[in-house]
Order: structure tokens, then C-alpha cells, then sequence
């Protein structure tokens, strides 16, 4: 028996197909434009998808990243909500739909799917790849515009990957009370920079505020512990590079790592990891440091700075950042955080905390 084949593999073979006949040049240089002048300086009323090849040349680019970044999200959420599987999903600014494809990815069978974009281009390429995967090819791809005018049908999910930095202020705060308006459950996803984040932190304190509790990456739905204008959240997914991504970057590597930002919420009851590694694990001899995010119990005293490390941040509210030295010593522990990846909740379901 044939196993079944992975949506990203089937994506892949999708988006390469869309390049047969497009000359390498051609779909180099549509891409170097709009990397240029697509993401966060176009108002989504003034598409700059102009036709079929510039959809084409950006999906090949982009989409994989896309859908790695939004899939990581989905399984974090999914993590915190083990029992739940979504009925029905809505993807506001989806474009060609990678978040479709995340979706997929993630929970087994059909629901009904609407992609909601304001580039016609886009869409129709969307509805054309979609019909390589069986659980995506009754989706409904609708042109719409993405900001104060937006009016959602109820629905189960609804994912918004990297669209508010393509809009005004106003029209960030009208999707994400849209969305959750809408939906049981949201899943904002935005590129993990300083400016990306603070997009998902604006729109976590709005959930937050709509009566939702964050499922992932945060172990709590209080004030973030980063100081604004310190650091920011971000976490990181593997991509494989396509023969366009190395053209167009002029690099060797089989892949990039994609950063991205995001937060997952929802209306129904959720478990959130403990804490969640928020930077990329240190292996040291005999030891690994994990920087993590996590909640302070009732009553309990900030801790003191750890030797070493970067010590605990911490205001007001139950939660902090920290710096775990998990050792040999730990035993079972000491195995996990070196298995330990950065976005991973720790301690992992199966390893006893020490």
C-alpha cells in the first residue's frame, strides 16, 4: 500500500509545475520586484500582482516559507487543544493559500474553506493549485477587501499570515475584530521581526480583550514579559530552498530557516505548555541552557538571577522569562533538552520536571 504523500511534498510538485515555460530570469526578476515593494508598503486596495507569471514567480518563492512558518503555529495550537479539530476555516488575506495548506497539514480531513483576498490573480493561481490536494479542491476563493469593510461568515478558524503588515492601523484593528467576531478559534501569523511582533502583540491584547485565551506560543494569556523596545518573540522553521530561491539569493544552502512571529487563541478551553523555549537551545558539555517563557506560580517570589545567565525578567503579573541549566544530573530531562528545539514547549508530555 502506497503511503500517502506529505501536503508539503504535493505543494512542492504543485509550485514547480506553475514554473514550466517561465524562463529562470523572468521569475528571478518578478520576484526581486516584489520582495521589493509587495510586503508592508502596498495597500491592499492597489494589488502589485499584476498577472498569472507574477503570481507564479511569488508563489514558487514564497509559499514554501509560508507554509512552514503557519504549519509550526497550527502545531503549537494543536498541542494545546488536542481534542479539537476545526469544522470549518476562513483565510483573511490568504492570497494563494499557504495557510489552506497548513491547515491541511495539520488536521486530517475535509471542511469547508474560504480564501479571502483582494488580488484576483492571486486567488485564481490559488484555486489552481488547489486542486492538487483532494482536501482543498471544494475550497470557495473570494476577492474581498481586507480592512474596515470586512464582514466574516461564522467559522471555526481563521488564520491571518502576514497580511496586517500590508495594512493601515485602522484596518489591522477592523480584521483582527473581524476574525474574532468570527471565529472559535485565530491564528495570526507575521514575520519575526521587531515590527512583525508587535503586530502580534497588538493583536493578542485584542483577542485577549474579545474574550480569548492564548493557546500558543505563550504558556499564559497575561502581559507579555519582554520590555517594549527590548527584544522581541520570534520563533524559526526549516524551509527547503527551490532551485528560484537559490537564483534569487544567490545562495548554496538546500534551505532557510524562516523567522516568523505569531499567536494562536481561542474562545474554548486550552492547555498551553508550561513554558515555552523561546530561543534557539545552548549545548555545552554536560549541560544545555534553555531560554524560556513561562508562568509564576501564585505567591511565588521572582526568582533570583541564575549564575551564568541572563537572569529572570519579570513584570507585573505571573509571568517571566528564564534561563534553565538542565544537567546530566537531571537524568530524562537532561535527554529531552538536548533533543529540545527552539518553540518547542518544555518539559515535554512525557518528561518529568526537576
Amino acid at each position: 500500500m502506497n503511503e500517502p504523500v506529505p501536503p508539503s511534498e504535493t505543494l512542492r510538485a504543485a509550485l514547480s509545475a506553475l514554473l514550466d515555460g517561465l524562463p529562470p530570469r523572468q521569475a528571478a526578476g518578478a520576484v526581486e520586484r516584489l520582495i521589493d515593494n509587495y510586503r508592508g508598503t502596498t495597500p491592499t486596495d492597489a494589488p502589485i500582482l499584476r498577472d498569472r507569471a507574477d503570481v507564479a514567480a511569488y508563489a514558487a518563492y514564497r509559499m514554501p516559507a509560508t507554509f512552514e512558518a503557519v504549519r509550526s503555529a497550527l502545531a503549537a495550537f494543536a498541542d494545546a487543544a488536542p481534542g479539537w479539530t476545526p469544522g470549518s476555516h476562513t483565510d483573511v488575506g490568504g492570497g494563494t493559500g499557504a495557510a489552506t495548506w497548513a491547515v491541511a497539514a495539520t488536521w486530517e480531513g475535509t471542511r469547508p474553506v474560504t480564501v479571502l483576498d483582494w488580488a484576483e490573480p492571486a486567488l485564481a493561481l490559488g484555486r489552481e493549485i488547489a486542486e492538487a490536494d483532494p482536501a482543498l479542491r471544494g475550497a470557495r476563493w473570494q476577492r474581498a477587501r481586507i480592512g474596515t469593510a470586512l464582514t466574516l461568515d461564522a467559522t471555526d478558524l481563521v488564520t491571518v499570515s502576514y497580511v496586517l503588515g500590508e495594512l493601515t492601523a485602522a484596518d489591522r484593528t477592523a480584521v483582527v475584530d473581524a476574525a474574532a467576531a468570527a471565529a472559535q478559534a485565530v491564528v495570526v501569523v507575521e514575520p519575526g521581526t521587531p515590527d512583525g511582533y508587535a503586530r502580534v502583540i497588538e493583536a493578542r491584547d485584542r483577542l485577549i480583550t474579545a474574550g480569548f485565551q492564548v493557546a500558543a506560543p505563550c504558556p499564559h494569556s497575561a502581559a507579555c514579559p519582554i520590555v517594549p523596545g527590548t527584544d522581541w518573540c520570534h520563533f524559526s522553521a526549516r524551509v527547503s530552498r527551490s532551485s528560484l530561491h537559490r537564483q534569487v539569493k544567490g545562495g548554496s544552502l538546500a534551505y532557510e530557516d524562516e523567522k516568523f512571529a505569531y499567536v494562536a487563541a481561542a474562545r474554548f478551553p486550552v492547555a498551553p505548555a508550561p513554558s515555552r523555549v523561546v530561543r534557539r537551545p545552548q549545548i555545552r558539555k554536560g549541560q544545555v541552557l534553555l531560554d524560556l517563557c513561562e508562568t509564576v506560580g501564585t505567591g511565588e517570589a521572582p526568582p533570583a538571577r541564575e549564575s551564568g545567565g541572563t537572569g529572570d525578567r519579570v513584570r507585573p503579573g505571573h509571568e517571566r522569562l528564564r534561563r534553565r541549566t538542565v544537567t546530566k544530573r537531571h537524568g530524562d530531562l537532561y535527554k529531552a533538552a538536548r533533543d529540545a528545539d527552539w518553540g518547542d514547549g518544555w518539559p515535554p508530555p512525557d518528561a518529568s520536571d526537576a
